[in-house]
């Protein structure tokens, strides 16, 4: 008897251990990832980001957990796409500003008044483009999910109202650290200024820079209209988000949990560039209805002074990256 009870005994042992240790694996296989961003907690990006990780974790029932992180707070936008490129962050949403530090051509996308209207942009950039820049991310370590949206870029400034090239001389406009948008507003004549973008609303109100220049969206939900008076739609630059993950994490995934993020990061991006187009005239109104003076310049005068802004951009991003992306342009521009 004693001895049923001792071997008793040893299995209930085995069969504890084993639920531990059992539950210790299964409590490993939940990943948790970091998605971080620089729009605001109310800008349609961040509503995307909300909308892809519920998704995700729903479908992988639990197994991959994300953490979104909005508004800067793990750093600038280059220093967010750094923290992807090297693993520390697993998501992010960089533009082609801040790829293009690693990858030339991508800056090629920022081509001063390039594009006629969404449309024509979405057909580029989700077209032979996005296969091609995939291609060059990948060795870099980032892994292109899809295009999610940013939008066309307007000016704002403290000074005067924009309606031809002449209104910008002298006009002091803060850049970010993206060569395109400075050669863009240099050769319309205006002074230009890096600042960072999580000090730009203080920049503005303190009077360090005349302007800036933003997608409406982001002017809008970042209040920047607050400390500017004026706002001129020049959409004198186009670039666009792209849901980004560090080829380090991609790696741990299973082909499945792949398709999921690629099906899911489609949805949300698409989501985001329905909100994005269908915000901005109501936007728009309401900065007008709030004390802004908004013109809507002849966008022909302004294009036609691009020229210097084309042949430093062509320079940067290689003479023939930047013509096999025109090419891209105009294939699109004829369907």
């Amino acid at each position: 008897m004693m001895r049923a009870w001792k071997i008793l005994g040893a299995v209930l042992v085995v069969l504890v251990l084993c639920m531990v240790l059992g539950g210790g694996r299964a409590e490993a296989q939940v990943l948790t990832m970091k998605f971080a961003h620089f729009a605001d907690d109310k800008h349609p990006g961040h509503l995307a980001a909300l909308r892809f990780v519920a998704a995700v974790q729903e479908r992988t029932k639990g197994q991959i957990k994300i953490d979104i992180f909005p508004n800067n707070m793990l750093g600038s936008p280059p220093e967010q796409a750094e923290q992807v490129k090297m693993g520390t962050t697993d998501m992010g949403l960089p533009t082609q500003g801040q790829f293009d530090k690693w990858i030339k051509a991508m800056g090629v996308v920022m081509l001063p008044f390039a594009y006629d209207d969404y449309d024509h942009v979405h057909r580029v950039l989700d077209g032979p483009a996005f296969q091609w820049f995939s291609q060059m991310a990948e060795k870099e370590g980032f892994i292109l999910l899809s295009n999610w949206e940013y939008g066309f870029r307007n000016l704002t400034n403290n000074k005067r109202p924009i309606n031809t090239p002449a209104d910008l001389k002298g006009l002091k406009v803060r850049v970010p650290p993206e060569m395109q948008i400075g050669a863009a507003f240099e050769a319309l004549g205006a002074q230009t200024t890096v600042i960072a973008f999580p000090e730009l609303y203080m920049a503005l109100a303190q009077g360090v820079a005349d302007g800036q220049d933003n997608p409406t969206s982001v002017i809008y939900f970042m209040k920047f209209y607050e400390v500017q008076k004026h706002l001129a739609l020049t959409r004198h630059i186009y670039n666009n988000m792209i849901h980004t993950i560090s080829a380090k994490t991609w790696a741990k995934l299973t082909p499945e949990q792949k398709t999921i993020f690629q099906e899911e990061s489609k949805k949300a991006g698409a989501y985001m560039r329905q909100q994005i187009m269908s915000q901005e005239e109501d936007l728009v109104a309401k900065m007008g209805q709030g004390g802004t003076q908004v013109t809507r310049p002849n966008l022909a005068l302004f294009r036609a002074a691009m020229k210097p802004a084309y042949d430093k951009i062509f320079k940067y991003v290689g003479e023939e990256n930047g013509k096999k992306y025109t090419e891209f342009i105009e294939a699109a521009r004829k369907k």
